[in-house]
């Protein structure tokens, strides 16, 4: 087999997990296939270690494939039960020097600064210690749980030195970006607290050199669906079209699917209309308790990839009223895109972190945690909305929708400095 002239490595948590940021690596990933790059490789998790871990997981066996060119690597840990946790982080980091080992150019980006970053300093660090001088670029993506989560955390209990060594390792790459502009200054405002804390001087840093690079979505995969596709997954599924409020997400708490849940059993718009609540997550048994006896709720765990856009295009409306919680605030809202991508019913949220970003002013909102308000809107969507109106609105919002298309933003992250031996 010959070998690649370029090569792309993404470390992520990739497919099965249930995640816009998954998504993102698997658009740039196919882009990088038109882009000049001939080996394209997603280097992530076992699939036990995902289930393991609890994490929110898309039915194994219908994950859409990848296209011929991209491979997806998941490297058995290293080591026995004698080393809990650094055995699947051995297993990723070797399995880059061994790719970095290799004369081929190669761009390395991570998704999630823990561990993944780490993971590629680690690995450029050791493939030069040994003398094989890889000419490799990284790129370190910041996405919304490494600043609300992990970053805030640090702050909240004190630990000053994890957020030192999170904002250096971060910072070590030859370009850093952010999910979006409130993620950006959430970054610069956390450094702040830790310079403040510490006498470093990490801010000056992180406002010179972090960009945004906005979430890449296939756009062609919510654009001209069939209408007898939209209909025949409906009827599948015991729907029809504008017959349903919709929310598309992972179920948890900060997503305000408890808030919708009540939301929705007050308004008007019940006797007109089902709320569906498709997804996986923490918070599911929870929602299924609320709705047990509701037969005007259907929820729906096993939605795959190639359904989700013809529900998005199907509903009445589209509730995400997400709101902060202090493990997550939503830093961007991927799913809010995709939904104004296919058309349909408006999308209803609220302008927690960077849905703002995503929606442009296209979209209802409410205040988080409103649920009076969130009932208002329901009815104003499906019970007071002209034909007109809801025309004129999905017009707008797929024009702003598509600004995120996965070629612009690919084409805008890499039109960077050259590779550093």
């Amino acid at each position: 087999m010959s070998r690649p002239n370029r090569r792309l490595v993404i470390v992520v948590r990739a497919d099965p997990v249930i995640c816009g940021h998954s998504g993102e690596a698997r658009n740039l990933a196919e882009v990088a296939l038109t882009r000049g790059f001939d080996d394209v490789r997603l280097l992530t998790w076992p699939v036990p270690a995902l289930q393991a871990a609890g994490l929110p997981l898309k039915p194994l066996d219908r994950i859409t494939p990848y296209s011929a060119g991209i491979t997806v690597e998941r490297p058995e840990p290293v080591g026995d039960y004698r080393v809990p946790d650094g055995r699947y982080l051995a297993g990723l980091t070797g399995r880059l020097v061994e790719l970095l080992a290799e004369p081929v150019p190669t761009t390395c980006l991570s998704m999630y600064l823990m561990p993944h970053t780490a993971v590629v300093g680690d690995a450029v660090a050791a493939a030069r210690a040994a003398g094989f001088a890889p000419e490799v670029r990284t790129i370190a993506k910041a996405v919304g749980s490494d600043v609300t989560n992990v970053i805030r955390s640090c702050l909240r209990e004190g630990r000053f030195g994890a957020a030192v060594a999170l904002f250096t390792t971060y910072l070590a790459n030859d370009q850093v970006i952010a999910v979006s502009e409130y993620t950006r200054q959430e970054i610069v405002a956390a450094a702040e607290a830790v310079d403040a804390h510490c006498g470093t001087r990490l801010a000056d840093e992180c406002r010179a050199r972090v960009t945004v690079s906005y979430p890449p979505i296939d756009t062609s995969a919510y654009l001209d669906l069939d209408p007898a596709a939209v209909d025949a997954a409906l009827a599948r599924r015991g729907l029809v079209r504008d017959g349903y409020v919709l929310f598309l997400s992972r179920v948890a708490r900060a997503k305000g699917v408890h808030d919708l849940v009540a939301a929705f059993a007050r308004s008007r718009a019940r006797s007109a209309v089902k709320l569906v609540i498709a997804g996986n997550g923490p918070a599911l048994e929870d929602v299924r308790a609320l709705t047990r006896d509701d037969d005007r709720v259907v929820l729906l765990s096993d939605v795959d990839d190639d359904e989700k856009p013809l529900l998005m295009r199907g509903c009445a409306a589209y509730a995400l009223p997400t709101k902060p919680e202090p493990d997550f605030v939503e830093t961007f809202g991927i799913a809010l895109t995709e939904k104004m991508l296919a058309g349909g019913g408006p999308v209803i949220t609220t302008t927690t972190g960077g849905t703002g970003e995503a929606v442009g002013g296209t979209a209802i909102i409410v205040a988080a945690g409103d649920v009076t308000g969130l009932a208002a809107a329901i009815d104003r969507a499906v019970l007071e909305l002209s034909a007109d109106e809801r025309l004129f609105m999905a017009d707008r919002a797929r024009a702003h929708a598509l600004s995120f298309d996965r070629v612009r933003v690919f084409d805008e992250l890499f039109a960077t400095a050259p590779l550093q031996g």
